[in-house]
């Protein structure tokens, strides 16, 4: 790439000033957006899917961890796979601490097609303390599409589902695939994609993640 233009202050401060205009924009359509995308429709889950995870078998109820919310990353790792990808590696790197999600009731897991004994080498490997289920016996994956049929066989690709949960019955509300993850590893990226959004259980602002009273 070629060398920046070099200016003086004055003009740098003009013309930030006006590309500011211009984010500003884009920050209230995407404010808009997560606004149209917690209005969806949701459609009930009635499969019971079966996970294998740390404790034993796990249902996508159990995932939730009595919250109301569940986000599920579809982690690429199919099961004749040595490791995990290395794209879906540095999405979860960037996930940081659970506990600013959980003390909005929103749960996180990571699930992958990979059994569950070659997922937790790679888990303990990268150093990561979320919560990581196989999908291996089950339809999971396919059902919400994160792994698709390709030239006669099967192909991965990384993605989020949101679930919302009311008592024992589960809902889906929503999904991103691919280059739609790009902007949304952070917190409030994260939140925006749910029914309940940014919406904490007490009070709306961050805290210390050793300081919330959960």
């Amino acid at each position: 790439m070629s060398f920046p233009e070099i200016v003086s202050r004055e003009q740098w401060r003009a013309a930030r000033e006006e590309l500011q205009r211009k984010e500003e924009a884009v920050a209230r359509a995407r404010e808009a957006l997560a606004q149209e995308r917690r209005r969806l429709p949701v459609v009930e889950v009635g499969t019971e899917y079966v996970f294998e995870g740390g404790d034993g078998k796990a249902t996508l109820l159990d995932l939730f961890e009595d919250r109301a919310q569940l986000v599920v990353h579809h982690f690429m790792f199919a099961p004749e796979w040595q490791s995990g990808c290395p794209c879906c590696s540095a999405f979860l790197d960037q996930v940081g601490h659970l506990a600013h999600l959980r003390a909005r009731s929103t749960s996180f897991a990571a699930v992958s097609r990979a059994p569950f004994t070659r997922i937790l080498p790679f888990k303990a490997r990268m150093g990561w303390a979320v919560p990581w289920y196989s999908s291996y016996d089950g339809d999971f994956n396919l059902d919400f599409e994160a792994t698709v049929p390709s030239d006669g066989g099967l192909a991965e690709r990384p993605g989020l589902s949101c679930f919302l949960r009311e008592g024992d019955r589960v809902f889906h509300t929503y999904s991103v695939y691919d280059d739609g993850l790009d902007a949304v590893g952070t917190v409030v990226g994260l939140l925006d994609l749910t029914v309940l959004g940014r919406a904490p259980a007490g009070s709306d602002r961050l805290r210390l993640h050793d300081e919330y009273d959960f």
